[in-house]
């Protein structure tokens, strides 16, 4: 494994993770942790292909958080990195890295020659956090990160109340959430940044899937239709039995989802 680093427009470097050989997939990891998210599926890839994981910029230890962060900075992190890259790239996004990726394709269409979206949290026709993300940012300010993730957990991705409560019982749990506590709540606040409705990618043409589970939230599981409707060259697909988070509990799965749509943007 080597590292890849790109200056984005704001001269900020910004790194990547970059293993195996072949096709490039570029892969924006999901919120609420780091590049390392994705290890298990890349295992699963690096023998065929170049993957490619950028460290988004809030996420890295000890980030400097420009407030209010914004998706725009992102999208402009990621087109650095693709620019890295030979072309044919297909672009990884998971959750609101999935949001990034789109914003991405929005700027530099040309860069990517398909999409593959696992869940994107998007505010279709309602915001993402809203006011529970207001709450969380109290919760942030007054020195209680862990009371911040616990809302984010319950009342913005609406995980189950109970389930919460038993994630959050262990010290370690919560350790790990405080962590990227800050990283979070503005990434939820840039996602809502980006206001409601997604009429703006009816002209984007790349070829994308759009990745949901059967046991994923149901608020994410409809935008993800709202997306498929407003996309034009979109695709959906089911996961069985997995949630917002098969990168952990079935990454040979989500890697074969990958792998399939691969194979048909780089004919292989």
């Amino acid at each position: 494994m080597t590292e890849l680093l790109a200056s984005s427009d704001d001269g900020r470097p910004i790194t990547a993770l970059d293993e195996g050989s072949g096709p490039n997939l570029l892969v924006v990891h999901p919120g609420g942790g780091d590049v390392t998210t994705w290890d298990s599926v890349t295992r699963y890839l690096s023998d065929d292909f170049r993957v490619v994981r950028i460290r988004r910029r809030i996420y890295v230890p000890e980030a400097d958080i420009a407030l209010p962060h914004s998706m725009t900075v992102e999208a402009a992190d990621i087109v650095a990195v693709a620019g890295l890259l030979e072309p044919p790239v297909l672009l990884v996004g998971h959750s609101s890295g999935a949001v990034a990726a789109l914003e991405a394709a929005l700027l530099a269409p040309s860069a990517f020659a398909g999409l593959f979206l696992y869940e994107p949290p998007m505010p279709t026709k309602e915001l993402v956090a809203g006011t529970a993300g207001a709450r969380a940012r109290a919760a942030f300010d007054r020195g209680d990160p862990v009371e911040a993730m616990r809302i984010h957990m319950r009342d913005i991705v609406r995980m189950p109340a109970n389930v919460v409560d038993a994630m959050f019982a262990d010290q370690h749990v919560r350790a790990a959430f405080s962590a990227y506590a800050a990283a979070q709540i503005a990434d939820n606040e840039a996602i809502d940044a980006l206001g409601v409705g997604v009429d703006r990618f009816a002209t984007l043409e790349i070829p994308t899937t759009l990745i949901e589970g059967d046991l994923s939230p149901a608020h994410l599981r409809e935008r993800l239709a709202d997306m498929a409707a407003a996309l034009p060259n979109a695709r959906s697909v089911t996961l069985s039995g997995q949630g917002h988070i098969a990168q952990l509990n079935a990454p040979d799965t989500l890697a074969e989802t990958i792998r399939d749509m691969a194979g048909q943007i780089f004919h292989l």
